[in-house]
């Protein structure tokens, strides 16, 4: 079955991502603690959200799933407002 390309319309339809928030809508996530002793998944989430090093924040889409991997390691990462 052939894939049909998104009409203009649809594509500008709504400017909200698939959780249902404004498109505009981040969070600043900051690595705080070192992750030396830590699971192996732990270590993977932290490297799977970009952050590298000690105190560095970044900016990702403020999501469900977003918050959730924050949530996972709360202990080494902190949402700042």
């Amino acid at each position: 079955m052939p894939r049909t390309a998104k009409s203009a319309a649809a594509k500008a339809k709504s400017k909200k991502d698939k959780a249902g928030n404004p498109t505009g809508s981040t969070i600043r996530i900051q690595y705080y603690r070192s992750f030396i002793a830590t699971p192996k998944t732990h270590k993977q989430m932290v490297r799977s959200l970009g952050l590298t090093k000690l105190n560095q924040i970044v900016e990702r889409p403020d999501s469900p799933s977003m918050r959730g991997a924050v949530a996972k390691v709360p202990y080494l990462l902190r949402i700042v407002e």
